[in-house]
């Protein structure tokens, strides 16, 4: 997440407790290009942190951000 930073890129993770009791996908992940990288937006919910970043980082990734694996 340091790295994205670098980049310009603002991260968000959310960990929802409601949602942890409802038994649906508690964790939210968002990544935002303002300024530099302003139509940037790729948000997603799932189960994990893991879940969020196997989906997340590959799409970052084809925007041209460097993340180091």
């Amino acid at each position: 997440m340091e790295a994205l930073a670098e980049q310009g890129v603002t991260v968000l993770f959310k960990a929802d407790a409601e949602r942890t009791r409802e038994g649906s996908k508690p964790w939210t992940f968002v990544a935002s290009g303002n300024p530099f990288h302003e139509d940037l937006l790729v948000r997603t919910e799932a189960v994990s942190v893991e879940s969020c970043l196997n989906t997340c980082l590959p799409q970052l990734r084809e925007r041209g951000l460097v993340i180091p694996e």
